[in-house]
């Protein structure tokens, strides 16, 4: 629900730069996106400015002063490394145009908070000299985190190659961590100093809303309610659960199943285009079962889902949550953990049931799920205390921070200006 402008504070002058690495997913810019839409929803007078390398960012919708500022793209192959979107520029190259234009914005900009989404230092250090910079000139920085990272010895392994450890104790103020306590501390078991730990905040789930306008978004014709959505998020790395669910619909019609909800699949913008196909091929064979490649405003389709079949990245949980619905996660394990962890975490309290990929040869396995997925209690059923709170909290830091370091310059106008 929108507030009313009787309601909403007011931080005039205060400007927030976001940094967003992205790569070929979706979950890194909206985060970022769904924080930025919130902090000016909340705070008159307040300007947000995002840094993506996402390709497809102009392809949503964004908010009254909240702008973005689009960098060159990389691509995270399935090893985990990175390579340039453009194949006529190395990865050297395209990461010291980034850095130039994250430091040069942020210059220009001049926040009064730094956000960095994950990353620490930016994608291969590219925001190292910019958190340096704005630490100088006293803008507040904070790092923000997902609920789960990576499991604790691959990310140990990880920040000590970077180097983390010295940029939290020396370029960060704060530390956000996007959940809840209940759903573990993505430093748990790491070598970090207390002073570090102590940086550190839970804020709970960023709640998701319904976009302002509906566009497009509405189900294909004849595609009735109720039905399950079936999102592989950005499609990059998620033909293989795509192909479980597909081949146990398509079980479903050889043995004349009722029971089963019809279905629509989302195959995400990155999925690569021979997948694609196939994949529509073989829905056009599936009386019940039509797809989709990708709509910016699915969170309309999610909310008129009976229920949901997805992978588990942070953006489509937080998605679940918010909208209250039932949900099936098929998490991958590789280059990350991070969805198994968290899928495993969260089916333990009842948010969520979960299927190891390790069984995706067994298509009975997925046809059970599926029809026993309309009867699972939604996630509201298990009353997680603090678990949706995490743009108040936000909020509330931003507040904090940012009216800390606009205040001194509103009493020196005022003292100039004399009684």
């Amino acid at each position: 629900m929108k507030r009313s402008d009787s309601t909403a504070g007011r931080l005039d002058g205060a400007r927030v730069l976001v940094y967003s690495h992205d790569s070929f997913g979706l979950g890194h810019l909206r985060r970022c996106r769904a924080i930025a839409h919130s902090l000016v929803e909340r705070y008159k007078g307040l300007s947000a400015l995002i840094l993506s390398g996402s390709p497809i960012i102009s392809s949503f919708d964004f908010r009254a002063r909240v702008d973005f500022v689009r960098i060159p793209g990389v691509i995270k192959l399935h090893n985990g490394k990175y390579t340039s979107l453009s194949r006529h520029i190395d990865l050297r190259q395209t990461l010291a145009m980034r850095a130039s234009i994250i430091h040069s914005t942020a210059s220009a900009f001049r926040p009064h908070l730094f956000l960095v989404d994950k990353e620490p230092l930016g994608l291969g250090g590219e925001a190292t000299d910019t958190l340096a910079m704005l630490k100088t000139q006293g803008a507040a920085t904070v790092l923000g985190m997902r609920d789960v990272m990576d499991d604790t010895g691959a990310l140990a392994r990880e920040w000590e190659e970077k180097r983390v450890a010295p940029a939290l104790r020396e370029l960060y103020d704060k530390l956000w961590v996007y959940g809840p306590p209940i759903m573990g501390n993505p430093m748990e078991g790491l070598a970090v100093l207390p002073a570090v730990r102590h940086k550190m905040t839970h804020t709970g789930y960023l709640r998701r809303q319904l976009p302002q306008s509906h566009g497009d978004s509405a189900p294909p014709a004849g595609m009735e309610q109720p039905f399950i959505l079936i999102t592989a998020g950005g499609g990059g790395d998620g033909a293989d659960m795509m192909d479980w669910a597909m081949r146990a619909y398509e079980l479903a019609q050889q043995r004349g199943e009722k029971k089963l909800l019809p279905a629509l699949a989302v195959l995400g913008p990155f999925m690569p285009p021979p997948a694609q196909r196939r994949f529509r091929e073989r829905a056009a064979r599936i009386a019940n079962l039509q797809t989709l490649t990708f709509d910016s405003r699915i969170e309309f389709l999610m909310a008129r889902a009976a229920g949901m079949v997805a992978m588990g990245g942070y953006n489509t949980f937080c998605e679940i949550l918010s909208l209250d619905k039932r949900a099936l996660l098929v998490p991958r394990t590789r280059p990350r953990r991070e969805q198994l962890i968290r899928a495993q975490r969260a089916q333990r309290l009842g948010l969520v049931t979960m299927l190891d990929e390790t069984e995706m040869r067994d298509t009975e396995q997925m046809l059970n799920a599926l029809l026993a997925l309309p009867a699972q209690p939604p996630p509201s059923r298990s009353a997680v205390a603090g678990l949706m709170s995490g743009l108040d909290v936000v909020n509330r830091e931003v507040k904090m921070m940012v009216g800390a370091r606009i205040r001194p310059k509103r009493s020196a106008q005022t003292a100039a200006a004399g009684p």
